[in-house]
């Protein structure tokens, strides 16, 4: 008990916090959220006065709300399995309220509580709101808020929306004003689950903590970059809202355009949040726009078909629960684009994302141009890759070189060899989970790592000619690529000569392990 006791209140330095979680029922809760905040209490990183409100619409008592939750918090902490004495302390902490969130009353009950907790704690609390609910409330319960008057104190009032953030560009506008009308900018946290991990931050401490990289980082050194986020999974339980959202709306919106902003801004002046969005919004600014008449040039499409992952046959998308039968979804995205200043004129960003390809796989690429005068004799360099430098983000965390190094031998070969860096090995602590780092940025008032509206904005601004132009020209050859592949052929048109999708890191290390290593 003393153990438990130390680890609640250990810190003591954050302020009292509410967090209110509509849609508290759900599975984002379950899955996500609740073991999160359970992981930050067990780190030490929960303020000694806190509670958690789940707010939904079903008939639930604590105690069965809690023990949802204590299935939940078991199957995904990075902790495992709960000890009784750890989870009996935090669950204390977790009440559940019904309510309908079209209902005023919902709201003015949630404002009693509030003040009963302040009461009670002899302190002013935190008041953080988050919407773990489908995309059609996200307008609602804001409005609500602001009715109820739970929005009014700037300093302690926060609200956390999850994607998407709209649909098109009309209505992240509509959503954004909404939003706008009832809290101010700063209090509005726009999550991106992809920034809470650990090598997507580490991006800006590699390029501007290393003297190594950053002269290197431009057209001059770079011969292009390539941005991949796949998945060996299709749709999964998700086809009703997939369905109607597809690959760019669901993952190049959002997660590539932010890796993106990360791979390709200016470096900042200080690490105050508004400054290094500000580099953020310049990278969207800067980025090349998509004419209509160009769409069908730098941006291809594709739907999976079935096929064979991990060696057992799975469905085409197209006979995925909750699809349509001749539904014209995209479930693969190819871009290739560029971004036009100083620093990356004629360099070409390709980004790709897909569901049921060969193998999970989150990275960024680097590659670097070819040395100006190849003075090694032909027979040499048979095996000869370009330098690389590769950021890998799923499934393993780290950063890779790929570099040519001669052969052990007489003769003089050239070989790809790698220096590798790995978060798990390298420095022998799990990563916390993505939610937990956004979570404790939001009870810290840090909107670093979070979204604002006129970035947002500027990425929908960039793909709605996209949206456009194949909503008026429906695609004619869907599905047009295997389950289990890397997707449609025609992504290989967006590559210039020279250039070429990579193979995921460890498919890379892999392959050499199996052979291939016999002098040449």
């Amino acid at each position: 008990m003393g153990e438990t006791v130390r680890v609640m209140k250990a810190n003591d330095q954050l302020e009292p916090t509410v967090f209110v979680i509509f849609g508290g029922a759900g599975d984002l809760t379950w899955r996500k959220l609740v073991p999160a905040l359970f992981d930050l209490s067990q780190d030490r990183s929960m303020p000694a006065d806190f509670s958690v409100i789940a707010v939904d619409r079903i008939d639930l008592s604590d105690e069965k709300l809690r023990r949802r939750l204590h299935d939940g918090v078991n199957q995904f902490s990075r902790f495992g399995k709960t000890k009784a004495a750890a989870w009996n302390e935090f669950a204390r902490h977790i009440h559940y309220q019904k309510g309908d969130f079209k209902k005023l009353e919902t709201y003015r009950a949630l404002g009693k509580q509030c003040a009963k907790l302040e009461k009670e704690w002899g302190a002013k609390v935190h008041r953080i709101f988050y919407m773990a609910t489908p995309p059609s409330m996200f307008g609602e319960i804001p409005k609500y808020l602001g009715k109820a008057g739970l929005a009014r104190d700037r300093e302690w009032a926060r609200i956390v929306v999850e994607k998407p953030i709209g649909y098109d560009l009309a209505s992240a506008l509509a959503l954004n004003g909404i939003l706008a009308a009832n809290f101010e900018e700063s209090q509005i946290f726009r999550i991106d689950h992809y920034l809470g991990k650990e090598t997507v931050q580490n991006i800006l401490a590699f390029r501007f903590a290393n003297p190594l990289f950053e002269p290197i980082w431009n057209r001059r050194y770079v011969e292009c970059v390539t941005i991949t986020a796949v998945e060996a999974v299709g749709v999964e339980h998700r086809g009703g809202y997939y369905d109607h959202a597809g690959a760019l709306r669901d993952m190049v919106q959002n997660h590539l355009m932010q890796l993106l902003c990360l791979v390709a801004m200016e470096p900042m002046v200080s690490f105050e949040a508004d400054e290094i969005r500000n580099k953020k919004v310049d990278v969207l600014h800067a980025v090349r726009p998509i004419h209509r008449d160009e769409v069908h040039q730098c941006v291809v499409r594709g739907q999976y078909g079935p096929g064979w992952v991990d060696g057992k046959k799975v469905p085409g998308y197209r006979e995925e629960d909750d699809v349509a039968p001749d539904s014209q979804t995209e479930t693969f995205v190819a871009l290739r684009l560029f971004l036009d200043n100083w620093r990356w004129q004629g360099v070409p960003f390709y980004l790709r994302t897909g569901k049921r390809l060969t193998r999970q796989a989150s990275e960024i690429s680097i590659q670097f141009r070819g040395v100006p005068h190849q003075a090694f004799p032909a027979e040499s360099t048979l095996d000869w890759q370009s330098s690389r430098l590769v950021m890998s983000i799923q499934p393993d965390e780290g950063i890779v070189q790929c570099f040519q190094a001669k052969y052990p031998g007489a003769k003089m070969h050239l070989r790809s060899v790698e220096m590798q860096f790995n978060y798990q090995t390298a420095f022998a602590v799990q990563s916390p989970d993505a939610y937990e780092t956004l979570l404790w940025d939001v009870m810290k008032n840090d909107a670093t790592l979070f979204m604002r509206a006129d970035q947002v904005e500027a990425a929908w601004q960039l793909l709605m000619p996209v949206l456009e132009v194949w909503a008026e020209a429906p695609p004619s050859d869907f599905p047009n690529y295997a389950a289990g592949t890397w997707g449609p052929e025609d992504a290989q048109s967006l590559l210039a000569q020279g250039h070429s999708w990579p193979l995921p890191t460890e498919l890379v290390s892999r392959r050499r392990k199996k052979g291939k290593t016999s002098e040449p």
